[in-house]
């Protein structure tokens, strides 16, 4: 091949392919572990932590899979955009707490809005997660197709929302 474009993005198919499924792996575990912490675990505090351990996790591990770890300014960055999903998950959680106590409930109530807060926190760390690949990848995404939120958190909680093994039977 003579022409540059066409070299750059079979440089990215060939190399970045391998590496971005890799990442969106990392993205799509710590969405499920995120999520299922928060459908299981009462304590809001707990969850937050949580999800805070599993985002900074997730970060460095999107970091050391596009080859290395990210400096102090890229590090920054990224943990600007964790602290704002932490942000977002804390409010979140007061909104749902308030809607709760007005609308009333019993125990599956409370359990359908920790099951469902428990999805919502999965996407936000998914979100997070496609951000770090975004800032970590060495190459824009061009020949390749930029992963979403949507079909990386139905990826993510595919399992955790069917039974079954692990061939797809139920």
């Amino acid at each position: 091949m003579l022409d540059a474009d066409a070299l750059v993005r079979l440089a990215e198919v060939e190399l970045m392919a391998p590496l971005d499924a890799a990442a969106r792996a990392e993205v799509e575990a710590a969405a499920r572990q995120v999520a299922t912490v928060t459908a299981l675990v009462p304590l809001a505090l707990a969850d937050v932590a949580m999800a805070l351990v599993a985002n900074l996790r997730m970060v460095r591990r999107i970091a050391e899979i596009y080859g290395g770890r990210a400096g102090t300014l890229g590090s920054m960055k990224l943990m600007r955009r964790v602290f704002g999903h932490l942000v977002a998950t804390g409010a979140v959680a007061l909104t749902d707490d308030l809607i709760g106590s007005v609308a009333g409930g019993g125990v599956l109530a409370k359990l359908s809005r920790r099951f469902g807060e428990g999805v919502v926190n999965g996407a936000l760390t998914a979100r997070v997660g496609i951000a770090a690949m975004e800032v970590c990848r060495p190459m824009p995404f061009a020949a390749l197709p930029r992963p979403g939120v949507t079909e990386t958190v139905g990826r993510a909680l595919a399992g955790f929302l069917q039974r079954g093994d692990a061939e797809g039977r139920v």
